[in-house]
């Protein structure tokens, strides 16, 4: 029932760890709640998403409280974020271009408070309905839309500030 949605904890994973590795354990951790609290689950195959993505977010606020590692830095991991994947562009200026739109909105996703980020990832990456991200985040679906219109607010700040340094 989880395998289907691994690629989605590992993005959400990702996004809350800022770390491929520590991304990697967060899921594995997941998942092992996941199938030790199996019989727990009541819902149909739909809600699954949902429910795997709350035990990956409950997780690793549980291993930030028991580790007493909360920090509120901004990190960017060139290696993992400087590289353009996608490959879209025939010129060198617009693999560039592409490259440093990239890079900048991942910055940009990393300045963000936590709170901001996590509801942007859930709606813009994985593609969640703010009810999907309310009971994930365990918010109601006001606050959802609260934080994701200040955060895509508080990105394109960011963004605009950053764009006029250069």
């Amino acid at each position: 029932m989880a395998l289907p949605h691994l690629d989605a904890a590992y993005n959400l994973a990702r996004w809350l760890t800022r770390n491929d590795q520590d991304a990697q354990d967060l899921v594995q951790a997941a998942l092992l709640r996941a199938c030790r609290f199996m019989d727990g689950y009541h819902g149909d195959a739909s809600g699954a998403r949902a429910w795997l993505l709350t035990i990956v977010r409950n997780t690793y606020y549980t291993s930030l409280r028991d580790s007493r590692a909360q920090r509120d830095d901004i990190g960017f991991d060139e290696e993992i974020h400087g590289h353009d994947e996608d490959g879209c562009g025939t010129s060198p200026e617009h693999i560039l271009a592409a490259h440093d739109a990239k890079e900048a909105i991942n910055r940009a996703l990393e300045a963000l408070p936590r709170q901001f980020r996590e509801v942007l990832v859930l709606k813009e990456l994985d593609d969640l309905s703010y009810k999907e991200i309310a009971d994930i985040v365990g918010i109601p679906v006001g606050t959802v839309m609260s934080r994701l219109a200040r955060g895509r607010k508080l990105l394109l700040i960011y963004l605009k500030q950053h764009t006029d340094e250069k």
